[in-house]
């Protein structure tokens, strides 16, 4: 038998890293063309933002089943069936005639595609990766960043040459091509709980939140979760609309600033928390604390300055620290979370944030009315902060105590 030039446990991450960027990537493409979308279907501002709202509700409402679904059932038909839906969602959103079917397409099909990728997929990598769990999650997040900047621009482009609903056509197509190489090259494998041993969903949701760090992450990453689709949502149209650039431009700028210094906080963050984790137990919860408190001055300043190019520097340095922030987003979670609920954990905590989070694009759809969306966008650092406060409380009062000792092995 011919031995793998690549062990699996990483050529699983390069297949996941491609659906997650199209997981992402599929998200941004509503988000650039929206002045498109606006011009040709006569929809307000209030009503696009709904569009994205209720995406993300769905999203949300649907995430924790998807983790529960991840912890007994086996995790690569639930990534297979995730990309399969959601890119079917995305391309028949190119079909979209009004306000109704961009619900049911774009906020309903696709969102609740979505949703069953991301607990299944990181749960599957948390189990072939032990040592190396930070930086393999950390590199898996990388294609959200490459996936939102590259979609952002495409999408865009290809908006502004032939139309909104090209883009559409041609992220859908791309997702079912990546969907039918999966299917044949991710390997099945065994589950950490075995599906006739499979707890209640009562137990399940008691067993996670008796442990009080799981309510701090919880309340961190619904603000985090906030600022971020509120940011995504609008940034593109703010500088489209503030300093007149083209959609391509602003699609790109507003994302590529932001995502290629996160791409960077991974990484750094990642090797950084896995470094140190064996000797200093603390140091995800540390490294989640300073990438939302750190962040939070850069968020008001991209909006508050009247010039683009710091506007653009603040935009990189607000990335970073972001990137710092996702490097431990579960695997600071993971450490108080035994193996067998893990899916479910990263459904619940995602469900809460997304659910908070839902409310930004119309809660700045209002602002941009009333203020104007530079405002906006600095009210957004306040989310920030709150959710740095919230990491504080969980590391120096609940923490320790209720830390998971996970023996040092892998299981295939």
């Amino acid at each position: 038998m011919r031995k793998r030039r690549l062990p699996y446990k990483w050529e699983l991450i390069i297949m996941l890293w491609f659906a997650y960027f199209l997981n992402q990537g599929d998200r941004q493409i509503y988000n650039v063309v929206i002045p498109l979308i606006k011009e040709d279907l006569h929809l307000s501002d209030l009503q696009l933002g709904l569009v994205a709202t209720i995406f993300t509700i769905v999203y949300g409402c649907l995430v924790p089943f998807g983790g529960y679904l991840g912890d007994f059932m086996k995790r690569k038909w639930i990534v297979f069936a995730s990309i399969l839906i959601f890119s079917a969602g995305t391309l028949c959103t190119g079909f979209s005639g009004g306000l109704l079917s961009l619900i049911l397409l774009r906020g309903v099909t696709t969102g609740g595609g979505e949703a069953f990728y991301y607990p299944a997929a990181t749960s599957l990598i948390s189990q072939f990766h032990h040592k190396t769990r930070a930086m393999a999650l950390s590199i898996h997040q990388t294609s959200l960043y490459v996936g939102i900047v590259a979609s952002g621009f495409i999408a865009a482009y290809i908006g502004e040459n032939w139309g909104w609903r090209a883009s559409f056509y041609t992220f859908g197509i791309g997702g079912l091509l990546v969907c039918i190489y999966l299917f044949f090259r991710m390997q099945d494998t065994p589950q950490e709980l075995k599906s006739e041993h499979r707890h209640p969903i009562g137990y399940v949701i008691k067993e996670i939140f008796k442990k009080k760090t799981v309510w701090m992450l919880c309340l961190a990453f619904g603000g985090m979760c906030f600022v971020n689709i509120g940011y995504v949502t609008w940034m593109s149209t703010y500088y489209h609309e503030a300093f007149h650039l083209s959609l391509s431009t602003a699609g790109f700028t507003s994302m590529f600033f932001h995502f290629a210094s996160a791409l960077i906080g991974v990484l750094a963050g990642g090797k950084l928390s896995d470094t140190y984790a064996l000797k200093r137990k603390t140091v995800r919860m540390e490294t989640e604390f300073l990438g939302l408190f750190l962040g939070a001055p850069f968020i008001f300043l991209m909006g508050y300055t009247t010039n683009l190019y710091v506007s653009y520097a603040m935009l990189a340095l607000f990335g970073f620290f972001r990137g710092i922030y996702d490097s431990n987003l579960y695997a600071a979670l993971f450490d108080v979370i035994a193996p067998n609920l893990r899916a479910s954990s990263v459904g619940i905590m995602t469900a809460f944030a997304f659910i908070v989070g839902a409310l930004a694009p119309l809660v700045l759809a209002y602002l941009k009315q009333v203020y104007g969306l530079a405002f906006g966008i600095s009210f957004l650092s306040l989310f920030y902060l709150f959710g740095a406060c919230m990491i504080f409380i969980a590391w120096k009062f609940f923490f320790l105590k209720e830390y998971y000792v996970e023996e040092n092995k892998v299981v295939y």
